[in-house]
């Protein structure tokens, strides 16, 4: 559920209309929706009211300001994998308690920065990380609470590169290492064993990778406490799919909780999740208008002002967006297009043999679930700027990042003296 709906034929964010918006900050722009965010943080909260979990976003699905901020509120925590992001959550409120370094590839520096913010744990992926974070704590009198994260070998039934589970993958060390490793950091300085994580993959809309995963983890746990570690956190990662359209209809929130309850029934750890696109997805939309309509001897090109530097999953991924008239003609023909940005990339293309209204030049389409991994993985590719977004809350709407002027777009560029 998401709270972008027609009336009178006319797309709204909560209480205000898209081409409100589209004339005060021009196109494309990204709109959030304060309500579908905080809603969807709820429904996961609620579903494991029971066993009071650290949620913890993924802030790469989305780290702009206001969507962290509207979170913490909320009470969420951080799942980050770079300093940066844990700069940007420290700084949108989020306690450092609450915050969980996930991420194949930290560096020292970005160690020092995280003990000097007292974050809640390190996910930590190989035994080079775990012997370089042990020295960067033993240097500054740290301590540093370590979680191994366990690469089960589960295939998670998605995308080839957003599967993160199997022995192939780069992400976490191979289970059947887990407990050599888990001995050797119990005797390093600086290192606190305080529990496991366990991350398979993103977009998983079928709950049986989750159980078997789940399931390998949990007699770990055990097998560590007899081993004599203290084993008091089990991150269980994040995963759980979103619905793009028609496309998929991943399980509801409620039934993933009740596979968590089963697999750690009687475990005794403080359960950690890592939602990202769950909460954020849904909650925004990119908005681009139509600049030209070509029509050539076999296709019908839609060409939009919106680049695959703006959203780049159906490039990348070969994703699936709804994407829908801001204003609904019942008047038009419906046709078979293709809608195309105007990058120079064969491969700028959101969608193929689309069936849609046909839109005219100037008019104003809109990309639904587009809230997780579009702003966040943007680029400034052909020297177009960033794009604006904006908030809505209500009736009101705020801008949480202006669109990039060119002067901004090239102030870091400079100029050797011999030019």
């Amino acid at each position: 559920m998401d709270h972008f709906t027609y009336k009178n034929s006319a797309l709204f964010a909560e209480e205000v209309a898209i081409t409100e918006i589209a004339k005060a900050v021009g196109t494309p722009f990204y709109c959030y929706s304060t309500a579908t965010l905080v809603r969807h943080f709820r429904v996961f909260k609620e579903a494991f009211a029971d066993l009071n979990p650290l949620i913890c976003y993924a802030v790469k699905a989305n780290s702009t300001l206001g969507i962290l901020k509207t979170l913490a509120n909320e009470g969420s925590g951080a799942d980050v994998v770079s300093a940066g992001e844990i700069h940007a959550s420290l700084a949108a409120g989020i306690m450092p308690e609450k915050i969980v370094f996930s991420g194949v590839g930290k560096t020292h520096d970005e160690m020092v920065y995280a003990l000097s913010k007292d974050i809640f744990q390190f996910n930590v992926e190989s035994e080079s990380e775990l012997l370089l974070l042990s020295d960067a704590a033993h240097t500054l009198n740290k301590i540093a609470s370590i979680a191994l994260r366990v690469n089960p070998d589960i295939a998670p039934d998605t995308h080839a590169k957003i599967s993160t589970g199997q022995k192939e993958s780069k992400f976490g060390v191979p289970i059947k290492d887990a407990i050599a490793l888990y001995a050797k950091a119990a005797k390093l300085p600086g290192i606190k064993v305080q529990g496991v994580s366990v991350h398979i993959g993103s977009q998983l809309t079928n709950l049986a990778p989750f159980a078997s995963a789940f399931t390998r983890i949990v007699k770990l746990v055990k097998e560590l406490r007899k081993n004599g570690h203290e084993i008091t956190t089990l991150d269980l990662g994040g995963g759980l799919g979103i619905p793009y359209g028609n496309q998929e209809a991943p399980p509801l929130p409620v039934a993933y909780a009740e596979i968590v309850k089963s697999a750690t029934k009687g475990i005794n750890c403080q359960l950690i999740f890592e939602p990202g696109r769950l909460l954020v997805g849904n909650a925004g939309i990119l908005v681009t208008k139509v600049i030209y309509v070509k029509h050539s001897d076999e296709r019908i090109f839609v060409i939009v002002d919106a680049g695959m530097n703006d959203l780049v999953r159906p490039a990348l991924y070969d994703a699936y967006h709804d994407i829908i008239p801001v204003h609904v003609n019942p008047d038009a023909p419906t046709e078979l297009v293709d809608i195309v940005g105007p990058v120079c990339e064969t491969g700028d293309i959101f969608a193929t043999g689309r069936l849609l209204k046909l839109p005219k030049e100037g008019d104003l389409l809109a990309f639904r679930t587009a809230g997780a991994y579009g702003a966040s993985m943007a680029s400034t590719y052909n020297a177009r700027p960033l794009i604006a977004e904006i908030m809505v809350n209500g009736s009101n709407y705020a801008t949480l990042r202006h669109r990039q002027t060119y002067d901004e777009l090239i102030h870091r560029d400079k100029l050797p003296d011999w030019l």
